[in-house]
């Protein structure tokens, strides 16, 4: 599946399992819990998903 990367902006894939995020633009590899948090933390729009993530 396709998603935003936060990093360079260009497209990230994400695994179907979600258990990973990869974007071969800028060499990001994450799993998809850091990548929820990594979106939270760059973006104040997202930060309620950051709180829900954690419950």
């Amino acid at each position: 599946m396709k998603v935003h990367c936060p990093d360079c902006k260009n497209i990230a894939e994400l695994s179907d399992d979600f258990s990973f995020v990869r974007c071969t633009s800028c060499s990001l590899n994450m799993t998809y819990g850091e990548y929820v948090k990594h979106i939270a933390y760059k973006d104040p729009r997202y930060r309620d998903i950051l709180s829900d993530y954690k419950h």
